[in-house]
């Protein structure tokens, strides 16, 4: 009696594990296929080609508009320094002043030394005169005549040079002072009152740059100055503006747009590059020499472009971008897009989408080759989205 009640109680066990095994099977079954004919909804923005201005994104560095090292031309002394390190100066200002004592001796050695010339050439002439009037009376021969007059225009030699060692006599003497080759804003001085400065020295007295305006030199691969150079060439691009933008390091903006100046033509055998020279005013001095900075470079106008919005691209396995296209039957087709550059976060595409065609912006995951849409217009759905919010 016991046995066949034990038997009963595992037939109730193993009935009931069936039960549950059947409810766990179904429970995790596949959810069937959605129906290929059911329109996927998404959002499109319908696309039209226009003029638009290619830009690249180049690193650049400022330069000094001009840059001059101040150095002696004389040798001596320096007994002033004439300026405050960091101030503005102008072309011609005295910045240091070299003891001028042995270089005023000089001048008076040398304007002596004409003053002698000068007296001597005063009786030559006078040698000539007579010596002229005697030989038409036969005073004197020819020869001495001659003689006397030769004389005369060695003297006049004498002078002159004398007269030449006076002016480079004041020349060094002028340059005692060591003036300001250009205007700008000087450095730190590297020498100090007292210091020995020669003629030739490897260390500058200090520097003065100009940095309104300023130069920002900007490198590009040679492969993209060929492509640019090609499409300009044939009319794909035109000419636009050569207006160069700038981000600073900080990541803000620039203010002054500046003009793209020279277009260097050699390429650096070391990195393959080319360096283009762009000119900005410069009123609040931000851009210091040296300082690094982003460009944007304005290389060309393309006449007929799309503006495609990064969020409806995507890359395939070949690293080309793609996005969803809508076809006259609002079916969807992968299109492979011709990207040319970048405005703003779009996209400018040349090839790969119809004029007028429909991009898809969203739902775009539900999408496979040909399948039928549900469309409607991506503002709207941004609208609904904002209301919503």
């Amino acid at each position: 009696m016991s046995y066949s009640i034990s038997i009963r109680r595992r037939l109730c066990l193993l009935s009931l594990l069936w039960s549950l095994l059947l409810l766990t099977a179904c429970s995790s079954a596949p959810e069937p296929a959605p129906d290929e004919e059911t329109p996927a909804k998404v959002s499109v923005l319908t696309l039209q080609s226009g003029p638009e201005i290619l830009t690249s994104e180049l690193p650049g560095r400022v330069s000094a508009f001009r840059s001059a090292e101040v150095r002696p031309q004389v040798s001596g002394i320096v007994v002033r320094r004439l300026f405050e390190e960091g101030a503005d100066v102008t072309a011609g200002q005295l910045l240091y002043q070299i003891d001028d004592a042995s270089y005023r001796a000089v001048v008076a050695r040398a304007e002596a030394g004409l003053a002698v010339a000068e007296a001597s050439l005063v009786n030559l002439n006078i040698s000539v005169e007579r010596y002229r009037q005697l030989v038409d009376s036969e005073g004197v021969s020819q020869h001495e005549y001659e003689l006397a007059l030769a004389s005369y225009q060695q003297g006049v030699a004498e002078v002159k040079a004398a007269r030449a060692e006076v002016d480079a006599a004041r020349i060094d003497l002028e340059r005692t002072g060591i003036r300001s080759p250009i205007d700008g804003r000087i450095g730190r001085s590297l020498i100090s009152e007292g210091a020995l400065v020669v003629v030739g020295q490897n260390e500058p007295l200090a520097t003065v740059r100009q940095s309104d305006p300023v130069y920002v030199d900007i490198v590009q691969s040679s492969r993209d100055q060929v492509n640019i150079r090609r499409r300009l060439a044939s009319g794909e691009l035109l000419s636009g503006s050569q207006q160069v933008r700038l981000t600073l390091e900080d990541g803000s903006a620039y203010p002054l747009a500046g003009e793209l100046k020279l277009t260097e033509m050699n390429v650096d055998a070391d990195t393959g590059v080319v360096t283009m020279r762009a000119q900005f005013a410069n009123p609040q001095g931000l851009l210091l020499p040296g300082m690094y900075v982003r460009t944007r470079v304005e290389q060309g106008v393309a006449p007929a472009l799309y503006r495609i919005p990064q969020q409806a691209v995507r890359y395939n396995e070949r690293g080309d971008a793609t996005a969803w296209i809508l076809d006259s039957d609002g079916r969807a087709q992968l299109s492979v897009l011709n990207v040319q550059g970048q405005s703003g976060s779009d996209w400018l595409v040349s090839a790969g989408v119809p004029d007028g065609g429909r991009l898809v912006m969203e739902g775009s995951l539900r999408l496979w080759p040909g399948r039928i849409t549900e469309a409607r217009n991506w503002a709207d759905t941004l609208q609904i989205q904002a209301e919503a919010q």
